[in-house]
């Protein structure tokens, strides 16, 4: 089974509260992206792989006195899993730790889950707010569910997936979403337009995402929180949604901007960019880098 894990980029992100368990209550609206997505393929056993001749053709393998490559291979000391990762820029993690591998492991503690070979091409940038990971991993909780028949309904799946990442959950219904709590408290948002017209990037009927990745820039999540201060916001998230699109400049805000813009300037001058070349909206997405801008049609 192949599919292409898309991403998300978020209609304003509140950071309202710290928690008592460390975290911090948000609000947000998670809408899905398509123009980005990775390539992710699990096989049962020793069954045939689309994927893992076209990754070894394309991609240069890690050195054997372990120097960096584009493609890594581990597996698992129980023998059940085999991943591979492939990326452009170089894989700097241990492919076992990746979520991918993670929701094998979750879902495998819970049932009988015969050994896979899980291959990933990793399209979608690291660190850009994009929730790419994350998206990964919840597509691998929905082919496993279904290759292996577990019967696991949306709202199952979500919570498997909640405990791999705050925004996990949201991939598993992959639609609009207001995301409160972590991200993993979840509410449908009605758009105005259809799934199939969402796929093709629109947010209105006169309105088109564009999303934009600087080269060389990645946030982590400890640095987009070093300088938050929690608050309320003037306007409550769902207040703003609902006024006119041009109408969201000054209204609409992403609460990650001021610490990240103050320590990559340079992405406060993308942002203004997207302005200056005809946007009537533009935000970095979740805890950054990556900005994107809405353009009338």
């Amino acid at each position: 089974m192949v599919v292409n894990p898309n991403v998300k980029v978020n209609l304003g992100l509140n950071v309202l509260r710290r928690r008592e368990d460390g975290y911090h209550d948000l609000e947000t609206l998670f809408f899905p992206y398509f123009g980005i997505s990775d390539v992710l393929e699990i096989t049962a056993g020793d069954d045939y792989s689309r994927t893992s001749a076209s990754l070894f053709s394309r991609y240069q393998p890690a050195g054997v006195d372990g120097e960096a490559g584009e493609l890594v291979q581990a597996i698992s000391d129980d023998g059940r899993l085999m991943i591979t990762i492939a990326r452009k820029e170089g894989v700097d993690w241990d492919p076992l730790k990746d979520l991918t591998a993670k929701a094998y492991f979750l879902l495998s503690s819970d049932f009988s889950l015969p050994p896979v070979k899980i291959w990933l091409e990793k399209l979608s940038p690291v660190g850009a707010g994009l929730g790419g990971g994350s998206s990964d991993a919840a597509f691998a909780l929905v082919m496993l569910n279904e290759m292996f028949s577990l019967g696991l309904d949306e709202k199952s799946l979500a919570s498997y997936a909640a405990r791999l990442g705050s925004d996990c959950a949201f991939f598993i219904y992959n639609r609009p979403m207001i995301g409160e709590g972590r991200g993993e408290i979840l509410t449908d948002y009605p758009m105005p337009v259809q799934m199939e017209d969402i796929r093709q990037g629109l947010v209105s009927d006169s309105c088109v995402i564009k999303v934009v990745v600087p080269e060389g820039i990645a946030v982590s999540t400890a640095e987009a929180y070093s300088g938050i201060r929690p608050h309320d916001p003037e306007m409550p998230l769902r207040d703003v949604l609902l006024k006119p699109l041009e109408e969201w400049k000054g209204l609409l805000g992403n609460d990650f901007e001021k610490t990240v813009f103050n320590a990559h300037p340079e992405l406060a001058k993308i942002k203004q960019s997207l302005y200056d070349s005809g946007a009537v909206y533009a935000s970095m997405s979740g805890s950054g880098s990556a900005l994107f801008g809405i353009y009338p049609l």
